[in-house]
């Protein structure tokens, strides 16, 4: 079993530590963006997967201020976002970014929302063909930013430098027995796979000590980094819910895994678990026992 990807190369003209500024800053941008033009009534601008899986006008409109702010930073980057105005790079960086992670907490006014973006190192569009070494996870609602750089630890911060707080290091939980493990975890849109994800729970639930369900990926991976909740385990995850919070929970001391060896072993749509090193093995059983992780 392996968790931590090895470390990719960069560009010559780039660091870690000026791509994990820049994640922040973006994040953040994006993040006051969709909190303070938020418009009295948010129009459903379009669906995607299903009629519950929807595209708010605020969605299009965050994920192009991302866009503009990449590419006047980083003009030869790639961009990979959720809803589909993908930019070919040529520097071997990928932008991965969800311009609202939880859109339907933001539909109904659920504070439980995020902006999550990081950059990535290989084949964004491929299972297992890329690594996070930089990423942010803004929460507008509380004015706080989580962020990790690779081998840069993780860290929570206030969307504000200038208001005095200093950043907090995240640690995951040391929780070690499922019987007490606090369990997040989240369900699609497609009306069959929640079907099987509710059969999955069925048989999950009187194993742990409970299960939350909070509606943003992003969200659930800084808990578990913030040792917050115990761990995290879903099925269909694309790139742009989890590569921020992937490097979070593994800067943060913590494991993710995917449902299977290899390439498969990486977080995905098959199944992405989150938690501290000891738990995350056997979270992932529980998921993959009778193949349920095909979700």
């Amino acid at each position: 079993m392996t968790s931590t990807p090895p470390a990719p190369d960069l560009p010559d003209d780039v660091t870690v530590e000026e791509l994990q500024r820049l994640c922040v800053r973006f994040a953040t941008e994006a993040a006051r963006f969709i909190r303070d033009e938020r418009p009295e009534r948010v129009g459903v601008a379009a669906t995607k997967s299903s009629e519950t899986d929807v595209v708010t006008v605020m969605d299009r409109r965050s994920e192009e201020l991302l866009h503009r702010l990449i590419q006047q930073a980083r003009p030869d980057d790639g961009i990979l976002g959720e809803e589909g105005a993908d930019v070919a790079g040529t520097s071997g960086l990928t932008w991965v970014v969800d311009p609202i992670d939880g859109t339907v907490n933001y539909l109904y006014e659920v504070p439980a929302y995020a902006v999550s973006v990081a950059v990535v190192v290989g084949d964004a569009h491929s299972q297992g063909g890329w690594v996070p070494v930089a990423g942010a996870v803004a929460d507008p609602s509380l004015r706080l930013v989580h962020h990790a750089g690779r081998g840069r630890g993780a860290w929570t911060g206030p969307e504000d430098p200038a208001s005095g707080d200093d950043p907090v290091r995240l640690s995951v939980s040391g929780e070690d027995r499922l019987a007490r493990t606090l369990l997040a975890t989240g369900f699609g849109y497609d009306p069959q796979v929640r079907a099987r994800q509710a059969e999955v729970l069925l048989r999950v639930l009187p194993l742990v000590r409970d299960i939350r369900r909070i509606g943003s990926a992003a969200l659930d991976l800084v808990r578990v980094a913030e040792g917050s909740v115990d761990a995290y385990a879903e099925t269909g995850l694309n790139a742009w819910d989890l590569a921020a919070g992937w490097l979070i929970v593994l800067e943060a001391g913590g494991v993710v895994l995917g449902a299977g060896e290899g390439e498969a072993s990486s977080p995905g749509k098959a199944l992405t678990v989150a938690a501290g090193p000891a738990l995350a093995p056997e979270v992932r059983r529980l998921f993959v026992a009778t193949g349920d992780a095909a979700g």
